[in-house]
């Protein structure tokens, strides 16, 4: 028996009648008459006896229902979720995030997406980079953001935003008079670092000795947002990405961007074959417009 079969048999064992079954089709009554000789023909069995115009299952035709009525059920579970998938209701997405990302872009994105999908789920981790690789190489997480491309066979990196590094100044340093971009050469000012093996604070320190003016700091962090908070309380002065340099507070700190150029991308990583459900893909675009509203507010 064809999917169709079932469906038209189903019906009229329901409906009783050919022109029941037809209303509950939405189809005509020869269509259904059609697809029900069709049905007995390819079985080589009649489902029905005819009898003054109207229809009498067989044995054969009520053993079938049991069976047929349990496949209707799934069928409509089927059809069930394919709506729920295709409106986002169903749908649990997983995003993680670096730390400083997640405060900087995902609270802006995930507002709109809460208005799109009123029922969808959403679970938000925060992790460092090479744990983000690992929980998508092992599915348990669908997206995620990062300064970082992990350049691994197993994840696609696509660039979301791109920025500059930034220098964040307390109003009243040295560093916060100037205009324009600050020199690497022209920081004179308590510098908090950035840990060692984060790969920013890498290039930033590969650029100093490149211009001859090395930078040293007593005191180093292992998040951008702490070095903020550092910075707003005046401890000293610091560089960071630009999405940490967007929230700090103006009143207390002065942003400039390093020079040279040093550029910064958000990528949003995900597992190379592991294509993303419609509800994902949409908070996709919510991550971009947050994180590029995020850098504009920078000229403000």
């Amino acid at each position: 028996m064809r999917l169709r079969h079932i469906e038209v048999f189903h019906a009229i064992m329901q409906a009783g009648t050919i022109s029941g079954a037809a209303q509950l089709l939405h189809i005509s009554q020869p269509a259904v008459t059609k697809v029900l000789q069709h049905c007995e023909l390819q079985l080589g069995m009649p489902l029905f006896d005819r009898v003054r115009g109207k229809l009498y299952p067989t044995p054969e035709a009520q053993r079938l229902f049991v069976e047929i009525d349990k496949l209707n059920r799934d069928l409509v579970g089927i059809r069930r979720l394919a709506a729920n998938l295709r409106s986002g209701e169903s749908e649990q997405v997983r995003l993680v995030a670096t730390p400083t990302l997640a405060a900087a872009v995902v609270p802006a994105a995930m507002t709109q997406w809460c208005r799109a999908f009123p029922l969808g789920h959403c679970s938000l981790a925060t992790n460092h980079t090479r744990e983000i690789v690992a929980a998508l190489l092992l599915g348990e997480a669908d997206l995620a953001l990062s300064l970082q491309d992990p350049r691994h066979p197993g994840i696609k990196a696509e660039p979301l935003a791109s920025g500059t590094m930034m220098a964040l100044c307390p109003v009243g340093s040295p560093e916060a008079q100037g205009q324009g971009p600050l020199s690497i050469a022209e920081i004179t000012s308590e510098l908090v670092g950035l840990a060692g093996d984060d790969p920013l604070a890498n290039v930033v320190q590969n650029a100093s000795e490149a211009q001859g003016a090395p930078l040293h700091s007593r005191i180093s962090v292992q998040t951008y947002q702490l070095a903020r908070a550092l910075v707003e309380a005046g401890v000293g002065m610091t560089v960071v990405d630009p999405f940490t340099a967007a929230s700090a507070d103006r009143a207390r700190v002065r942003l400039r961007p390093l020079a040279p150029a040093m550029p910064v991308h958000l990528y949003l990583l995900t597992a190379a074959s592991a294509p993303l459900a419609q509800t994902a893909r949409r908070l996709v675009k919510y991550l971009g417009d947050a994180a590029r509203e995020n850098l504009e507010s920078l000229n403000t």
